[in-house]
This record gives C-alpha cells, structure tokens and sequence, in this order.
C-alpha cells in the first residue's frame, strides 16, 4: 500500500505500513462477477473447485458435471468458491464543526487517516474505492475505482480541504445507490435523522454500512478551568464552561453518544467510536473486524 506526493507519504506512510496484510472481509455475501476477495451470490462461475454435492431438483443444471454424470450415471453439482469485489465508497464530514479543537483541527486530520487507511485496505483486496465530500461550495469526488494511484488521490483530495460551515449528509447519502459499501466518517453533530433514514434505504437495498464516529480527546475531558464554549457551526453561540456546567454537559454528552450508538445499531450499521489520541491504524484493524471478533474482543 504505497502512495504518491511526499508530504502524504511522511504523514500517512507508517500507518499503511501498519495495515499491510489486513483485511476487510464483507458482512454478507457480495452481488458481482468481477472477481475479488469476497463470498460471492453469484455461484458456479469460478475456476475454484471446492467439491461435489448430488443434484437436487430446482439446481442450476449448467453447474452439473457432465463428464461425471457419463461416466456414472449419477448427477452432481460442481461447488466453487466464488469471490467477487465489493465496491467501497467514503462519506467524509467536512462541515466546520471537524475542524475541532481550532489550534489543530485534530478530528479531521484523524478523519483523513481513517479514511485513507480503509481506502488503501479496500484497494489491496482488488475492491473498487471511492470518496465524497459534499462541502458548501459543491460535492468533491473520486468515483471507486480499482486502478494503481486510487488511494493516493484519495489522499491529496482530502488534504486540499479545510472543514468549514454547515452541510448535511442525508441528501449526499442517498446519491450514493449504487455502492455497495459505504462507510460515513463524521463527528454526527449534524442531521442525525436525515443520515439515520437515508442508511436505512441502503441498508434494505443489500448495501453494507459503517458508521464512524470521530470524537475530540477535549470533548470527552473538556478542561477544568472556565472557558466560553463556542459552536463551530455557529460561531456567535458561545457557552461558558465552568464547574457546575462541566458535569452536567459531560452527563449530557455521555447519554447523547449512546444514543447515537443505539440508532446506528437499530439501523443494522456497523458503529465505531474513534477519538483523536488513538492509533489510527488500531482504530482500522477495530472497524474493518467482522462483527463475530468484535464480539468476542468486547
């Protein structure tokens, strides 16, 4: 997993060589000929041979050994194990608010890394990669593809863009029907509802989501001494953070987080908190886990 453009490899070369050899399988089987890493419905066109099975009424007859049935007289089915590719798209969060905390705008550098990195381990397993980001001034976009360089477009798009205003991620959602996977990268201080009931419209269309929730290390543990709190979205709301306020705000954000996580989940996404002082190769090899391992590192 290599990428061009030396100030992009400096910055994210050590994590992908931290990702190298990992995978991302799919959570269900995949619809597609084009031939790659993942279980495949589409069975009985691969060269793989796995074994036989007798015919049954209602098979496909074309998967039939014939050689097999004019020697014995007996019909079996050829089983393969087919593979097909699965094309992956990533929704990035732009809005203002991932430029938090201002002096080093930590959620979407750490936004980037986890993109790049699911886009480089996608691409190593032959899948098709793809990002958007809608912004205020228009969606920037690379359509998936599987072609060498892919990932490190992926980067310098993303490093091009500053974080700024207020945009909504449910109408750029649902454009994105024909992506089989789709992964959201965003903080969800925006329209929670509108993303919600797009994913469920992928979701029941056979697509497979990932929600990822960046967090501010400073917004788990704000500081202790008085501040005035300000709305990246909305600059001229400020709050004063104090004592009294500090608990009742650290209350009021723990309840909110699960219940983001509870509405991810009831959807039947895949949801995975990452915070900024965390390891972004770590926080990959936790998302890309198929949800049996999950369980069981839990």
């Amino acid at each position: 997993m290599t990428i061009s453009g030396s100030h992009t490899t400096v910055e994210l070369g050590s994590m992908l060589d931290d990702l190298r050899g990992v995978s991302w399988p799919a959570r269900h089987s995949v619809r597609g000929a084009a031939t790659g890493t993942h279980r495949s419905r589409i069975t009985g066109m691969s060269p793989e041979f796995t074994e036989y099975r007798p015919y049954r009424q209602g098979d496909d007859p074309r998967r039939l050994d014939w050689k097999l049935l004019a020697r014995t007289d007996r019909a079996y089915l050829r089983i393969t194990s087919d593979r097909a590719t699965l094309g992956t798209t990533i929704l990035m969060d732009a809005s203002a608010s991932m430029a938090y905390p201002e002096a080093t705008s930590a959620k979407w550098a750490v936004a980037r890394r986890i993109a790049v990195g699911l886009a480089a381990v996608a691409h190593a397993a032959g899948d098709p990669v793809g990002v958007i980001v809608p912004s205020t001034h228009g969606i920037r976009a690379r359509p998936p593809r599987t072609r060498r360089g892919v990932v490190g477009e992926i980067a310098q798009l993303l490093a091009a863009i500053e974080p700024e205003g207020s945009v909504e991620l449910g109408p750029t959602l649902a454009l994105t029907h024909r992506t089989p996977r789709l992964v959201l990268i965003s903080d969800f201080l925006g329209d929670l509802d509108g993303m919600i009931r797009a994913t469920r419209d992928r979701i029941v269309a056979g697509a497979e989501v990932h929600a990822v929730h960046i967090l501010a290390r400073e917004e788990l543990d704000p500081p202790t001494a008085p501040i005035l709190a300000k709305d990246p979205e909305h600059p001229n709301v400020l709050r004063p953070l104090v004592d009294e306020t500090r608990a009742e705000y650290l209350a009021i954000f723990s309840t909110w987080r699960d219940g983001l996580a509870k509405s991810w989940r009831d959807a039947r996404a895949s949801y995975s908190q990452v915070i900024t002082d965390e390891t972004a190769s770590q926080a990959i090899r936790r998302i890309v886990r198929p949800p049996a391992q999950m369980a069981t590192a839990r």
